[in-house]
């Protein structure tokens, strides 16, 4: 406790404030730890010693059994075999298990004695399969079946052991002649004996070979042969190409069973890398499937991406996602590599190995009577499944044209489905093809590459050539086409779906067309099916030539309706990827109860309305612009009650039960799609689309385009039917699709005529002097605009005219209204869901919005027609009244519907669903002379006529002609 002199035992002090206990806590567990670990390693070294050594005993033992075996084997058979007979080869004899049990093929012995079993086996054998079952299985081949196949396999990867570790010594025998009787040659034929495809086991013996990686054996065997060998074998077949062929027989062959190896490892790898393989073996082609074989090197590698003209990526939407299982984790190639492939997929290309594919196929209509034969329906079917794994692995935009518009790929597999069709020969193509499952649907592989090939053409084909040429099919084939579509996604969806694994939003998954390739097939038709027959649909639609129930599925039922509003169920499913398939009035009643479970969710809980409107008519676009807008999803979604202002500030009398919110709605969409107003334009046809120069007009015309977008959706939302015919092009803006060449006769007829004149022009197009540029006009403004950079500078030629077509197309209908259109978009999503509206098409979109234009059904009215003032349904004026409708023509009868509920267009689902019902009262006064001499009057925000008691049903037919034609600016007088 004392000083005791020695400064070096001063006391230590923790500067951290720990005791020396602590400390002394600290060291003992870091030092208990430390022996704990130390002693686990010994136990681990010990257990590894014992394994080791107990391997090594066990293989010093087994050694010694074999040597003590082999002795046995040779003084029991003696060296050369002299009294070895058939029964040897038999079940219940040592020789063949002893053998194989001590056979070495580093041994000399043992390689000889394995050479005089084969010369054995080849007297023995009579050119007869049962000879040669019995052989080896005696009398019962099915209670020895396990213990043969055993033995067959061990002695064929024997006899390539010994023919692999000798290949030095026997490299002049390899190649010599059948009947030489060189050893390589007895164990090469031997080896053919054992596997051929005639004996019940050669599948099975195949595919051991090929897990033991016998083709990297043959590869270094094949690489020890000598050039001259060949010489002397023109014409002949050698022993070892023999072999070789017959093992190549088995890979990726139905029925055959041999598992797909390691790419590495495999035929392809390993023998076709080798320089002059050909030369060498000239017959081996006949046995190799270069299409097959094409297929599954093609899907061995990773997806080619597109490669803009730098030969950099371009960006791709789907690289940012996150991957959720490592072993979806793409191999990428090396990018010199890449860009080498990508640069080699030329048109010459293409178009050559289309024609070598489909070479043997006939174009005619009428070639297959009775059917496809079996060469045709393989030809096809390998054909088809080379091009499925391109689409999704090499980039589409080098293909699809060239596909096309270059060669006779579409006419071909066409005419090829229409027979199988015809004949119900589906099944042959499953049978023959080594990509499909032999119980899976025939049609899905030319499904697979017709659709989004044919798909792709119908984008530059014009409406001459598609309606009045018929090109590039006939439109009763089309009619064919589109039944075959049908049954076929009706097949997939609901008769016999199967459940797909996840597939990643990527267009191309092809983690999942390895892993899963039936399943990813059935995807692909799936989605490339439904598109082809939906772009088919609105064709129909323009001009119609089958018709619409031809698209429909007959198996759609109440069931089906029931299940098709409820998430995750086939008829959802069904919904969303082809709706078509359902009737547009059972999809309609589907929209009209989602609309009501919408509407119903958002009612309020309190007694009064939220959101009031106080509007003056005079500013009623600008007041409804600043309200509306000011309002959440939520709150548009709700309940909202008009107050009209009058010219003297004075509120207009009435509450609003629906019938001014109704008025309020007709008002505003009136003004603001009136073409006046400089938001919208018009067709020729008198079709509203955005006016591309709004923003000369408006300085807010994209917040206004958000707006009525907004309003647009409010209507729809509350079941209000608004008199607002758009063009086709814009309401596939609310679909979020692209628009092409045959969308643009409706907007505009002579630009169309001049892009048509330029796609068949024979002569040589840059001579016309046009230029990758386009010009705007608006409001006397021309500006210049280039289609590409650098447009200024680049000439339509007959090589790129298809591109400069396409090009301006795409700015008349997409480009020039993207931001009108987008704006316009963004507001009506807020209240109708973007997979309500993907249920229809543009032309089914239009009868939502504006209702049915087929007229409307009279007795369907009249049932749900409400009646007051003293009016009645059997009253004398109202018979009168129905039967003057009734009298009235098409046209008057569309007016008098526009004059008394503001559309001249009935309810889809009748009027039952007409909100506010019909209403006829008879108008204030008595029924004096100057009463009776009054016009009818409507309010069409109540769907109310105010009808005087007339008299005489000429004189009611009179007055409502002058009122509904005055009412509609007409004069009859």
């Amino acid at each position: 406790m004392f000083f005791s002199g020695d400064s070096s035992t001063r006391k230590r002090v923790d500067l951290g404030g720990r005791s020396s206990k602590e400390r002394d806590r600290k060291k003992l567990v870091e030092q208990t730890r430390f022996e704990r670990n130390r002693r686990l390693q010994l136990r681990q070294n010990n257990s590894a010693a014992l394994k080791i050594q107990k391997c090594f005993r066990g293989r010093k033992l087994v050694e010694a059994e074999r040597s003590e075996v082999r002795e046995r084997f040779f003084t029991r058979f003696g060296k050369h075999f002299q009294i070895v007979d058939r029964q040897c080869f038999g079940p219940d004899s040592d020789f063949l298990r002893w053998l194989l049990f001590f056979f070495n093929p580093k041994n000399a012995a043992d390689c000889s004695a394995l050479v005089e079993v084969c010369q054995l086996l080849q007297k023995l054998d009579q050119d007869n399969v049962l000879d040669i079952i019995s052989l080896f299985a005696g009398a019962d081949y099915p209670s020895n079946k396990a213990l043969v196949e055993y033995r067959v396999k061990k002695f064929a990867l024997a006899c390539i052991q010994a023919i692999y570790e000798n290949r030095i010594q026997l490299r002049d025998q390899l190649m010599a002649s059948k009947h030489s009787g060189a050893p390589a040659i007895l164990l090469l034929d031997a080896l053919h004996l054992l596997i051929d495809d005639r004996l019940p086991w050669a599948c099975n013996t195949v595919s051991y070979l090929l897990q033991r990686n016998v083709f990297s054996m043959f590869r270094n065997v094949i690489l020890t042969l000598k050039e001259v060998a060949i010489q002397g074998l023109v014409g002949d077949v050698s022993s070892l190409e023999r072999v070789l062929a017959l093992i190549i027989s088995h890979v990726g062959q139905t029925p055959c069973v041999c598992p797909n190896v390691d790419p590495s490892w495999s035929f392809s790898s390993q023998l076709l890398t080798i320089p002059f393989l050909w030369r060498l073996f000239p017959h081996l082609k006949e046995a190799v499937d270069f299409v097959t074989l094409a297929t599954f090197l093609l899907e061995a590698i990773p997806p080619i991406k597109t490669l803009n003209e730098g030969g950099k990526q371009n960006s791709n939407t789907y690289d940012d996602e996150m991957l959720v299982d490592d072993e979806r984790a793409e191999k990428v190639l090396n990018g010199d590599l890449e860009l080498q492939i990508y640069n080699a997929i030329d048109p010459r290309f293409l178009l050559q190995l289309t024609n070598v594919l489909l070479g043997g196929v006939s174009l005619a209509n009428n070639s297959y009577i009775g059917g496809p034969n079996d060469k045709e329906a393989a030809a096809v079917g390998a054909a088809c499944a080379f091009l499925h794994v391109m689409f999704n692995i090499l980039p589409l935009e080098r293909i699809m044209t060239v596909l096309a518009y270059r060669t006779e790929l579409v006419l071909v597999l066409w005419n090829f489905m229409k027979c199988c069709h015809d004949n119900c020969k589906w099944s042959s193509l499953s049978k023959l093809s080594a990509y499909l499952p032999e119980d899976a649907p025939g049609w899905l592989l030319p499904l697979a590459v017709f659709c989004p090939v044919y798909k792709h053409m119908l984008m530059i084909v014009d409406n001459e050539e598609f309606y009045e040429q018929e090109k590039p099919l006939p439109l009763d084939d089309i009619r064919c086409l589109i039944v075959i579509i049908r049954q076929a996604l009706w097949q997939l969806l609901w008769l016999n779906p199967v459940a797909p694994p996840n597939f990643s939003k990527s267009p191309v998954d092809t983690f999942a067309m390895k892993k899963h390739p039936l399943e990813f097939l059935q995807h692909r038709v799936c989605v490339t099916a439904s598109e082809l027959l939906s772009q088919l649909q609105d064709w129909n639609n323009r001009r119609q030539f089958t018709p619409p129930s031809d698209f429909h599925a007959d198996g759609v039922n109440d069931y089906f309706i029931s299940q098709a509003t409820m998430e995750n169920t086939k008829a959802n499913d069904i919904l969303k990827l082809a709706p078509f398939l359902v009737p547009f009035t059972s999809r309609a009643k589907i929209f009209a109860s989602q609309l009501v479970a919408a509407r119903e969710r958002n009612i309020p809980h309190v007694p009064y309305v939220r959101n009031r409107f106080r509007v003056r008519r005079d500013h009623i676009l600008e007041d409804a612009f600043d309200q509306l807008n000011a309002l959440t999803e939520e709150d548009l979604r709700g309940l909202i009650r008009v107050t009209f202002i009058n010219e003297f500030g004075a509120e207009e009398a009435g509450i609003d039960g629906g019938g001014i919110f109704k008025d309020f709605m007709e008002n505003v969409t009136r003004a603001a799609f009136d073409v006046q107003y400089g938001l919208f334009k018009e067709t020729a046809d008198h079709l509203l689309y955005p006016n591309p120069g709004s923003g000369l007009v408006h300085e807010q015309h994209l917040q206004l385009f958000h707006f009525l977008g907004t309003v647009l959706a409010k209507a729809m939302f509350e079941g209000i039917l608004v008199d607002i015919p758009f063009a086709t092009f814009f309401l596939s803006k609310l679909k979020q699709k692209y628009n092409y060449l045959n969308d643009l006769p409706s907007l505009d007829p002579e630009l169309y005529r001049h892009l048509i004149f330029l796609k068949h022009y024979e002569g040589d197009i840059s001579g016309l002097e046009l230029y990758f540029v386009i010009v705007n006009n608006e409001y006397g403004e021309q500006a210049e605009e280039e289609l590409l950079p650098g447009g200024k500078n680049l000439r339509v030629t007959n090589e790129n005219v298809i591109t400069f077509i396409h090009l301006v197309a795409n700015h008349r209908l997409n480009f020039q209204i993207r931001q009108q259109s987008s704006y316009f978009l963004r507001g009506f999503q807020q209240l109708i869901q973007k997979e309500w509206i993907d249920m229809f098409n543009e032309h089914e979109l239009q009868l939502l919005i504006s209702g049915s234009v087929d007229g409307f059904d009279l007795d369907d009215l009249r049932a749900h027609t409400n009646y007051a003032g003293g009016y009645h349904q059997e009253h004398y004026v109202i018979e009168m009244f129905w039967e003057v409708i009734k009298c009235f023509s098409l046209e008057n009868q569309r007016k008098f519907l526009k004059f008394v509920t503001g559309c001249s267009r009935g309810p889809l689902l009748g009027f039952k669903h007409l909100e506010p019902l019909f209403c006829i009262q008879r108008a204030a006064g008595s029924a004096s002379e100057e009463a009776l001499d009054r016009l009818p009057t409507a309010a069409t925000c109540m769907n109310l006529l105010k009808l005087p008691p007339y008299r005489s049903k000429e004189q009611m037919e009179q007055k409502l002609l002058y009122a509904i034609s005055a009412a509609a600016g007409f004069d009859l007088s």
